[in-house]
């Protein structure tokens, strides 16, 4: 019946029947949509089934405001919202995110792609400064407020923490919670938020963006959007280019606003991980909940971004718990296991822990453990009241060790037995290998060569290195 009314709402508007009606079944399992194409005498569009109706409507009438304020975005050629349907134009086949996979050697991003990327940030302004807008039919939620954080803070604490198995201190990590919406609160969010504004939601036709998707839109802050886009999993933008369009939209956003920098850039990263966690949400309740393993997929690369911010990225508030979460994923077997296999790939996991309070850490990826190093021979600054509140991480501690010949000596001799068993494990076709450092309290000496023997690793190139310091990991519960 439901198709029917497609080919009815058709025939009204083209003037003829179609002549094919196919599904684009990609879709459907994303969303919940069935998406159909229809053509026929010429003619072609898009007609869409979904048996909720706030969001038809919600996308109906958000797609007329912005035609009207000349954006680009699909034309409505009909609608049934009493039998979940209407019909759309048709953009093509071309996302945004399957012009990056075509047009990309890893790192390396062709640059038309980057112009697609720049061409699509330079209109994100005018979607976001809109006015008058008209959000009464905004669903479920007209703005983006605590509410709504509270629902995406806890789309991913049970459907992706829970499901995944990552331990956490509940109490611990809703207090954190409470500081993130506080502070997520606290900036300007009178603007029109897209809330899906990634790389999938993107047409390319005849080389220029088209935007579909925003049925979930409603008012809230700039730095939403574009984090986004930029830290859309998949897509796995490096790091240099994400910091070039992060730049490009700034510039573009100052063409239309007053905009200072360093106020954006103080909310920005807090709004990166809360986009993050709603995505990770996402992938399990698809992946672990509704076990459609396509969408576990994403996770690994949701898991690189949370990497990369830990290590080049602190936020103005202190989130210990949840902070201890993401490292207690980044360190996970079992979501590192989600990551495709390859015969040359090869996960090393580097750990720091106290001989004092326990064993060294348990390897879980039956692989049968690796190399455990005993560090408490080496010069110990936990000795000296006053490195006693710092630990490894800290300059001074660094500054303290690197002075003393024999601890140099001692990290080259680790890293050059190392390195050897990478080599050796690439050639054979192995994927785990462990390498933990031990001292008395785990906070000083065994977690600065942790934190040298990762960097080391990673500037080698094609390894997947993992860091945790179990010790320093207790301290911030």
């Amino acid at each position: 019946m439901s198709i029917a009314i497609i080919r009815q709402m058709f025939e009204g508007h083209f003037g003829a029947p179609p002549t094919s009606v196919s599904s684009l079944q990609g879709d459907l399992g994303a969303s919940g949509r069935n998406i159909l194409r229809v053509s026929g005498h010429g003619h072609k569009a898009i007609g869409i089934l979904y048996n909720v109706r706030e969001e038809n409507v919600a996308f109906l009438e958000f797609s007329r405001q912005f035609r009207r304020n000349g954006l680009p975005v699909p034309e409505i050629y009909g609608e049934d919202l009493e039998h979940n349907a209407y019909l759309e134009e048709d953009l093509g086949d071309t996302t945004l995110f399957q012009f990056l996979a075509q047009n990309r050697d890893a790192e390396n991003i062709a640059p038309e792609v980057i112009k697609a990327y720049r061409k699509a940030i330079a209109v994100l302004p005018r979607f976001q400064l809109q006015a008058p807008l008209d959000y009464k039919f905004a669903y479920p939620r007209a703005s983006f407020d605590r509410q709504s954080i509270a629902w995406d803070l806890n789309y991913f604490k049970y459907y992706f923490l829970r499901l995944a198995g990552v331990e956490f201190n509940e109490q611990g990590l809703e207090d954190d919670f409470q500081n993130l919406s506080e502070f997520l609160l606290a900036a300007d969010r009178d603007y029109f938020l897209y809330r899906d504004f990634q790389s999938r939601n993107i047409m390319l036709r005849d080389g220029e963006p088209w935007f579909l998707d925003y049925q979930g839109g409603r008012k809230g802050a700039l730095q939403y959007d574009i984090a986004s886009l930029l830290f859309d999993a998949k897509a796995d933008l490096p790091a240099n280019l994400r910091h070039h369009l992060l730049e490009y939209y700034l510039d573009e956003l100052a063409n239309h606003i007053p905009i200072q920098r360093e106020e954006f850039l103080r909310y920005y990263y807090a709004y990166v991980y809360v986009r993050i966690m709603q995505a990770l949400g996402a992938y399990g309740f698809r992946g672990f909940y509704e076990r459609k393993p396509l969408f576990l997929q994403s996770v690994p690369y949701a898991l690189k971004n949370l990497r990369w911010l830990l290590h080049n990225t602190e936020l103005p508030i202190a989130l210990p718990v949840l902070t201890g979460a993401f490292r207690a994923m980044l360190a996970s077997d079992k979501l590192m296991s989600l990551s495709p296999k390859k015969t040359d790939g090869l996960l090393v996991r580097v750990y720091s822990f106290s001989f004092h309070r326990g064993a060294p850490p348990q390897d879980e990826s039956g692989n049968g453990g690796g190399f455990v190093f005993d560090a408490r021979g080496l010069p110990n600054p936990g000795r000296e009241e006053r490195f006693k509140p710092l630990t490894g991480c800290d300059a001074p501690v660094i500054d303290y060790l690197e002075q003393y010949e024999s601890v140099q000596q001692y990290l080259a001799n680790v890293t050059s037995l190392v390195d050897a068993t990478v080599d050796n494990y690439r050639q054979r076709g192995f994927h785990n290998l462990m390498v933990s450092f031990g001292c008395t309290g785990g906070q000083h000496r065994s977690v600065y060569l942790a934190n040298q023997l990762a960097e080391h690793l990673r500037a080698s190139g094609g390894l997947e290195v993992v860091l945790r310091h179990i010790e320093l990991e207790k301290m911030a519960r």
